[in-house]
């Protein structure tokens, strides 16, 4: 039996470059500079750098990696992908010490990234937006008290709770608010 990690994307970077761009270009490669759609060529050559392409609508050349977490990164493509197996798969994480460890790079490599793949499995979305899926869609709702209301000395008895609001999209997102109160 195979390791996962034996896969040829995570070890030679023309497959890494290949197995990203299949998974984020699936119509074709689109251009990062004016968004054309199947109008570009790879560029080859002994001087080319891997994944290289240059797009004939505008004139400009661009890889897989503009516009998404591995850009402006001198890391290979194929280490990003060891990297990202590696934070994803344990339940627990991983820590920057042990992600150096396993892939043979420097602390401050490995701490760049688990940041950048930490922050990129961060969903933060607008508190402007609406509630969960949209309006018209079904949300559970739910609310609890959470603390201890400022000032309050632990262990007096007389603690105040604050009351958090949530909203529950069935098999998805889950939206937190304080509230004053529950009573409405």
């Amino acid at each position: 039996m195979a390791s996962a990690l034996s896969h040829p994307r995570f070890h030679n970077e023309e497959s890494a470059f290949a197995h990203v761009e299949s998974w984020l270009w699936p119509d074709g490669p689109v251009c990062p500079h004016c968004g054309v759609v199947g109008k570009a060529g790879r560029l080859k050559g002994k001087s080319v750098r891997p994944g290289l392409w240059k797009c004939y609508a505008c004139r400009k050349q661009f890889t897989v990696r503009i516009g998404t977490v591995f850009e402006d990164s001198h890391c290979p493509l194929h280490i990003w992908l060891q990297a990202i197996h590696l934070i994803v798969s344990p339940k627990k994480g991983i820590s920057t010490r042990q992600l150096q460890r396993t892939l043979k790079v420097g602390m401050k490599t490995a701490w760049f990234l688990g940041m950048r793949v930490r922050e990129m499995m961060n969903q933060k979305r607008d508190p402007s937006s609406p509630p969960a899926d949209g309006y018209g869609k079904v949300v559970d709702i739910d609310d609890t008290r959470v603390g201890l209301k400022a000032g309050t000395k632990v262990g007096s008895g007389s603690g105040h709770m604050n009351a958090v609001f949530s909203l529950v999209e069935p098999g998805g997102e889950v939206r937190s608010f304080h509230v004053p109160n529950v009573k409405a």
